[in-house]
């Protein structure tokens, strides 16, 4: 079983001692405790993993406050007209993201980046110790789960999600990524997401102080996650000027292979997993995620969007940076669309394994999804 009180003083050990001037998150902290103690049935290693987990989360808001200490300079970075890219996960949100971030004029969290916002010492500009620790756990995560590289290339020294850095708040969806807690899930759209947001932005400014200290001089931030789908109004509040990239797909090719994905996510870590349930869990997150971002644009918001259809950006990748670059306002070079094909060609779906599963398996049928997200299809999808 956790215990949030042994996770806090293993962070205390674990960062010399030092006190968190910062409490405000605890209560989001008890809330995940008690669902995954109640909820997500966890095995020995699932205990060791979430812990563990949760210990190295609580570390970083610790070390994040040493630093803010000793350089107060970071509260003076602005991020400014964020570009984000949106859409259900499996609709090519993460091949877009690494490849426009090929371009050095754009600054990207990169994956040892959002695992670990804290340089482990004061010559990360030299020599990022986070890189070798982010590379083992890549390495352990593929052996405990090894169908994960046919389901989501993953590298640590690539471009990737700032959901882990949302995750540091205690109220993001990583956790049910790891374990069945459908209790849990429908309770973090009753909390303020306020104060996630802002800390996201916090955790930025310590990103973009980091990279200016590397010499990276890129001027507006590529950000990237499905989960703002679930929380559009505080993504604009955190970020007024920002533009979003929504992605496109029919549910039918993307529901299932999410599924799947969670279930693999999970299963080392319970011995009572239902793949079943975990995946109708995410289609129903997934639906009221779509309805809520399609809600906000209608609220005035629609011109702040750019939407995108999955098989162009896989026929026509070229076509579709240059519709990006005109509706962000931004100066397309040479150099960088030269990086992005090389990133392409080297980072090429048939380089990857071949990823299965049956609709079946996880309770679908292809009647019944159509039903579920008709007014998304209906919208959004492409014949």
């Amino acid at each position: 079983m956790l215990r949030t009180d042994e996770l806090l003083t293993d962070a205390l050990q674990a960062t010399e001692g030092r006190q968190f001037s910062d409490l405000g998150f605890l209560s989001h902290l008890e809330a995940l405790v008690t669902g995954l103690n109640k909820e997500a049935a966890l095995n020995d290693l699932g205990v060791q993993f979430h812990a563990s987990r949760l210990k190295d989360l609580l570390a970083n808001r610790l070390r994040l406050e040493l630093w803010v200490e000793r350089h107060p300079s970071i509260l003076e970075e602005e991020i400014l007209r964020p570009i984000v890219v949106i859409g259900l996960p499996r609709t090519g949100t993460t091949m877009l993201h690494r490849s426009i971030a090929a371009d050095d004029h754009l600054l990207a969290p990169l994956w040892y980046e959002v695992r670990q916002p804290s340089p482990l010492n004061e010559y990360f500009r030299q020599e990022d110790a986070r890189i070798p620790i982010a590379q083992a756990e890549v390495a352990a995560m593929l052996e405990a789960s090894p169908e994960l590289a046919a389901i989501h290339p993953m590298d640590p020294v690539a471009a990737d999600e700032e959901i882990m850095l949302l995750e540091h708040a205690f109220m993001s969806t990583v956790p049910e990524c790891y374990g069945f807690m459908p209790e849990y899930g429908e309770s973090l759209y009753e909390k303020d997401q306020s104060e996630a947001y802002n800390y996201l932005y916090l955790q930025l400014q310590f990103l973009q102080w980091q990279k200016r200290q590397k010499g990276l001089s890129g001027e507006r931030w590529l950000l990237k996650t499905p989960h703002h789908l679930h929380y559009p109004e505080h993504l604009f509040k955190c970020f007024p000027d920002a533009v979003v990239i929504q992605t496109h797909r029919h549910p039918l090719e993307v529901i299932p292979s999410y599924g799947s994905m969670m279930a693999a996510l999970a299963s080392p870590f319970t011995d009572a997993l239902d793949p079943v349930a975990m995946a109708q869990h995410w289609a129903k997150k997934w639906r009221v995620g779509l309805a809520k971002t399609r809600a906000f644009r209608d609220s005035g918001y629609d011109d702040r969007y750019l939407d995108l259809w999955f098989k162009d950006s896989v026929s026509e990748p070229e076509e579709t940076i240059r519709r990006i670059y005109e509706f962000t306002g931004q100066t397309l070079t040479k150099t960088a669309l030269e990086e992005m094909n090389r990133w392409r060609e080297m980072n090429a779906r048939e380089n990857r394994p071949e990823h299965h599963y049956q609709l079946a398996d996880y309770g679908f049928t292809a009647a019944g999804i159509e039903d579920q997200f008709g007014d998304y299809i209906s919208r959004h999808v492409r014949a």
